[in-house]
């Protein structure tokens, strides 16, 4: 090997050539060859042998030292010298030190050249990857230059000019192909260490490669006075981004278009002709959700926060317009916004509240015994369950038009009336089911509830305790014909959510000693705990 036989110029020519070449440092490439030294020094002089080899740096001078422990009694004489000896050579020597003894150069068979190489070339290529490694680990997030190297299995590998980086097929805007050659310019949205080398992963499909091209294009989203508060992308076909202006003065819209058009067309013609809506982000969320959804022209919106659903109501003309191409415009606006946007027609939604109005009516009319007029009243008022007119406040209902106190009072007496026999009717139905007494104790549990889990053969603490959500809530289940069949739950139909029917299975894991319950001290502003309210005041401290 050159490295090896050169004399002290020639190495550390070579080093600084390939420390260059590697762009890593020359130290790396010295001790590299230092550690080649050793390994065939020790081949030499025996492998039990403490040898180190050390290359000055400036001169290129090689030093070859075995180390010798000083003892008292001589075990192994190849990493061991004893007190006398060691004074011999030098007086000042104790027991515990160490003494270097030069040895000869040592002279490179064919073999040991070869081994010294693969140790060689082994240090700088791992001196080479963890230099890209840190390179680049923290430039994630950047938009970065190369040039196509080559195509692999649809992804593409990238040539950045100290590192390769590579685009896979599904980080690909569809249906862009590149060739060798081709300059290129992706987002770093990942780098990780692998064994073999640090692998850099390219996107032009992530919606953060569109922000960053914005920024570059848009001088007033890279001095932060704009800022992008959401994206949804269709990559290659169309995407949503919102937008807002720290500066009441600027648009923030107009200037991410810029005149005529100019700043938005420079990121449209990166990629690929992706048509990009502009809309300005809104705190209110009703407000962003109309606005995420243009073109279309929205009529009302109704907000479920609690299951994070929204009802969007547009004319009957603007329909097709409000939910896209393959329903492209209400699903990225879902993702821009982070809501479930259920799209209804103005007609739609009309013909739903009759129907809802005359389901209401019916059930006051059978359940109060009152008539239509009585029972649409209390429809046209909200009133939409039989709790609700058993419980609301009793001034509330007698201001309804065309009541009156008797009036409110003897429609809350039927409604009480109604529930008490609907519950005892339930409970009855319980007891024949099987469904023991502790399965009603649980808290959030009602009678209706326990008889429709008694259907489901879910009969004891034991039973509740051991059931999963999907067992209350139902779910769906592909059969052998691949078709989704939907599975009942023993509680679907009383409008719980996800988090209702799992507390409800941890309190019953509670109640049958499975688990234990959380503790949730009420703690006073001295660190003590506070007592229970049982009536007394607490005494006065002396």
């Amino acid at each position: 090997m050159a490295a090896i036989a050169a004399n002290r110029t020639e190495l550390l020519q070579i080093a600084d050539a390939v420390a260059r070449d590697k762009s890593i440092d020359k130290q790396v490439v010295l001790g590299a060859m230092e550690e080649a030294m050793q390994k065939a020094a020790k081949a030499r002089y025996g492998a039990e042998n403490e040898i180190k080899v050390e290359i000055d740096p400036k001169t290129g001078e090689t030093h070859v030292s075995r180390y010798l422990h000083v003892v008292e009694a001589v075990e192994n004489d190849k990493i061991e010298i004893s007190l006398a000896d060691a004074q011999a050579r030098n007086p000042s020597a104790m027991i515990g030190d160490i003494i270097a003894e030069t040895l000869p150069p040592v002279e490179f068979t064919r073999i040991a050249a070869q081994a010294a190489k693969q140790v060689i070339v082994q240090n700088v290529r791992e001196a080479e990857r963890a230099r890209q490694y840190d390179e680049y680990k923290d430039r994630i997030g950047e938009i970065i230059h190369g040039i196509v190297k080559r195509s692999e299995f649809g992804s593409v590998v990238v040539d950045l000019g100290r590192a390769e980086g590579v685009v896979r097929r599904d980080e690909m805007i569809p249906r862009e192909n590149f060739r060798a050659g081709d300059r290129i310019r992706a987002y770093i949205y990942d780098v990780r260490k692998e064994t073999r080398g640090p692998q850099i992963f390219l996107s032009r499909s992530h919606p953060q490669f569109m922000v960053r091209l914005f920024a570059q294009e848009v001088p007033e989203i890279y001095d932060g006075i704009i800022e992008i508060r959401a994206v949804a992308r269709d990559p290659g076909s169309r995407a949503k981004i919102a937008v807002i202006s720290k500066d009441s003065s600027i648009d923030p819209v107009g200037a991410c278009v810029g005149m005529r058009g100019v700043r938005v067309q420079a990121v449209v013609q990166e990629l690929q002709g992706e048509r990009i809506d502009i809309i300005p982000w809104s705190g209110e969320a009703a407000t962003f959700i109309v606005n995420a959804l243009a073109p279309a022209e929205v009529s009302k919106v109704v907000l479920d926060e609690d299951a994070h659903r929204v009802e969007v109501v547009v004319p009957d003309e603007q329909l097709s317009l409000a939910i896209g191409r393959r329903g492209q415009n209400v699903r990225l606006a879902s993702q821009l916004t982070g809501w479930q946007i259920d799209i209804l027609t103005e007609a739609e939604e009309s013909e739903r509240r009759q129907k809802e109005f005359a389901t209401r009516t019916a059930l006051f009319m059978e359940s109060l015994d009152v008539d239509e007029t009585v029972a649409q009243l209390l429809a046209s008022e909200g009133f939409g369950e039989i709790e609700d007119v058993a419980y609301v406040d009793l001034h509330d209902l007698a201001s309804v038009e065309g009541f009156d106190e008797e009036t409110a009072q003897e429609l809350q007496s039927r409604a009480v009336e109604f529930i008490e026999a609907r519950n005892k009717e339930m409970d009855d139905k319980r007891r024949e089911l099987g469904v023991e007494d502790a399965v009603l104790e649980v808290d959030g549990v009602t009678t209706a509830m326990a008889a429709a889990l008694g259907e489901h053969e879910i009969k004891t603490l034991e039973d509740l305790a051991g059931c999963a959500t999907d067992d209350l809530l139902g779910y769906y289940e592909i059969t052998k014909d691949k078709e989704r069949v939907r599975i009942a739950g023993a509680l679907e139909g009383f409008d719980l959510t996800a988090d209702d029917a799992n507390a409800i299975i941890m309190k019953a894991r509670v109640k049958a000693g499975w688990i234990e319950a959380p503790v949730e001290e009420e703690v006073a502003a001295d660190g003590e705990e506070v007592a229970e309210d049982n009536g007394e005041a607490p005494e006065a401290e002396a």
